[in-house]
Parts: structure tokens; C-alpha cells; sequence
């Protein structure tokens, strides 16, 4: 089981909150560190005072992590489709590939969050056109990436058009790994199924997981595609304490109560954590994304890396 560190930084965090978790989670063992793509604060707190000192852009914090470390995969859980024009993110994703010596990974989504794209003005077309422009854009990015060097990339969608583009610059990766994940039952498999070098499904039960994953694999198998070629991967909140008090103090500190969490999450000893993880494995989830809330408790990403990790190899 391959086990990642994913933050939520529109909640309140600074390039250099982000790059001592990053520096910790690199030395504890992980293999990736993720963010998310979000302009606003989200949950209870949504005054103007609410998240400071304010949001960070995912791309520009993973441009900085790039040079600031040296083994970590970077990446978005995820981009929003929303934010960017295609042809802008195929130039940002390559170019921090380029700075982090191809360690970077893309996850990618329709966009969801509509009073963060009304505070900054940003369009937030219906569900409908959002998955159209989301479809457009995969094909706009791989196709730029895909292009040969020399030669130019042309698309002419409904919503993008793109004409002799230089397809440049390219990915220091071959080929850069693409998340995508969701609930929805229909397009989103077939996108996945289209475009996915992996696949997450977030915040779900077992049950959940099951559903989607046997969604995912069903669209690989009607685009020809053999399922087994994409990475499964779940996203959990993380709440682990070597005894009850320690776990009360860090559910305290995100809000939460531990009984809800170990309902809901990744929660308990470290020993209830490896028993949870080892039921999503059993339903298909090869990579575990652990949602750490309070980026300033750097031991309790090295708990898990200590006493957590050790049993899942």
C-alpha cells in the first residue's frame, strides 16, 4: 500500500507552512506530497478573516516545492478545469515537471466550489458545460504533451480552439501521470477510462469504493482498455494517536470528534489505522491519500510513517 500526504491549504497556510510539512514528509519516508486547488476557506469559518493569511496557488506552491525538494512526487488532488486555460496548465504542469526533474502528477477535475469562483470572478458555467470544458481540456493537454517535437498541435472544440501551436514546452516525464477521480456514475469512468493513469475515489465508504472502482473498470473495458493499467486510490482524513488522549487532542485541533472520525476517516491507534487501511485494501485501493488537516503537527505525519507504514509493505 502506497500511502501519500495530501493538505488543504485554502484553510489557513503560508509557502513556508507548506514546505515544512513537505521537508517532513519527505524525510519521514512518503513517496508524494499532494495539495489541493482552492481560492476559499471551506467549513464553519467563511468570514473575511477566515483562512488567512489567504489562499496559495497550487502551481506556483509545487513550482516552489519542485526546487525545495528532492524526491517527493508533487501534485494536485485536484486541479480545477475551471481555473486555467488549457494551453496555460499543459505550460505550468510541464515546466514545473522540467523544475522537479519529473516528479510531477496531475490530478485534474470538472471544478465544484461555486462561491470560490464568485469571490474572484471566476466563471462557473452549469454542471453540464463544466464537464464538456473539463473533456476539451484533457484532450487539449495530452495533446500538446503528446505532439512531437517540430511539429505543431491544432484542436478546434466548442470551447477551445488552438491553432499551430508549438506543443511546447514538454514534460521531463514521458508520459505525466493523470488523477481523476468523483463519484459521478457516467462520464466521469469515461474519462478515466479515456485519459487516467489513475483513479481516486474521495471521502468514501467501502461500499462506495466498490461501486466506483467497479464503475471505472467497466468504461476501461468498453473504451478497450485493460482495467488493470490504472492505479486505484482512495483520499481519507488522517487522525491517528498513539493512545485516546492523543487522538482527542488532534481531532480537537481539526475540529472533529475521534468517534466520527474513525466512522468516517482514517482514525484511531496506529494499529486501528493499518485494520482500516487493510479493508479498503481489500476492496481494490492501491494508494491512500491521508488528508492532513493541521499542517503544523509535523509528528503526526511521522507517527504514521513510524508505526503505520512499516505494517503495509
Amino acid at each position: 500500500m502506497d500511502l501519500r500526504i495530501f493538505t488543504e491549504p485554502q484553510q489557513g497556510a503560508t509557502y513556508d507552512d507548506l514546505l515544512r510539512l513537505a521537508v517532513a514528509t519527505e524525510d519521514a519516508g512518503y513517496d508524494a506530497f499532494f495539495r489541493s486547488d482552492h481560492y476559499l476557506v471551506m467549513g464553519e469559518s467563511t468570514g473575511p478573516e477566515a483562512g488567512l493569511p489567504g489562499p496559495t496557488d497550487a502551481w506556483t506552491t509545487l513550482a516552489g516545492l519542485a526546487r525545495d525538494t528532492t524526491r517527493l512526487r508533487l501534485g494536485t488532488l485536484v486541479t480545477s478545469a475551471t481555473f486555467r486555460h488549457p494551453g496555460v496548465l499543459a505550460i505550468q504542469v510541464a515546466q514545473v515537471d522540467q523544475m522537479s526533474g519529473g516528479r510531477v502528477e496531475l490530478g485534474l477535475g470538472a471544478g465544484w466550489y461555486e462561491a470560490e469562483h464568485t469571490a474572484y470572478g471566476i466563471p462557473f458555467p452549469p454542471t453540464r458545460e463544466r464537464f464538456d470544458r473539463f473533456e476539451e481540456k484533457l484532450a487539449v493537454i495530452t495533446g500538446l504533451w503528446s505532439t512531437p517535437v517540430g511539429e505543431t498541435f491544432d484542436h478546434h472544440g466548442e470551447h477551445f480552439q488552438l491553432r499551430d501551436s508549438p506543443a511546447l514546452p514538454k514534460p521531463a516525464q514521458r508520459r505525466v501521470p493523470i488523477i481523476i477521480g468523483g463519484m459521478g456514475k457516467r462520464r466521469t469512468p469515461e474519462l478515466a477510462a479515456r485519459y487516467a493513469t489513475e483513479f481516486n475515489v474521495p471521502f468514501q465508504p467501502l461500499d462506495g469504493v466498490r461501486t466506483q472502482f467497479g464503475r471505472v473498470r467497466d468504461a476501461c473495458t468498453a473504451e478497450g482498455r485493460d482495467p488493470e493499467e490504472l492505479v486505484y486510490s482512495a483520499a481519507l482524513v488522517l487522525c491517528c494517536g498513539r493512545d485516546e488522549r492523543e487522538l482527542g487532542r488532534r481531532a480537537g485541533a481539526i475540529g472533529r470528534e475521534p468517534d466520527e472520525l474513525r466512522r468516517n476517516g482514517l482514525a484511531g491507534t496506529p494499529a486501528e489505522v493499518v485494520e482500516k487501511i487493510g479493508a479498503y485494501a481489500e476492496a481494490g485501493v492501491q494508494r491512500v491519500y491521508l488528508q492532513v488537516l493541521d499542517i503544523a503537527d509535523l509528528d503526526h505525519v511521522e507517527l504514521v510513517a513510524a508505526e503505520v507504514a512499516p505494517q503495509l509493505r
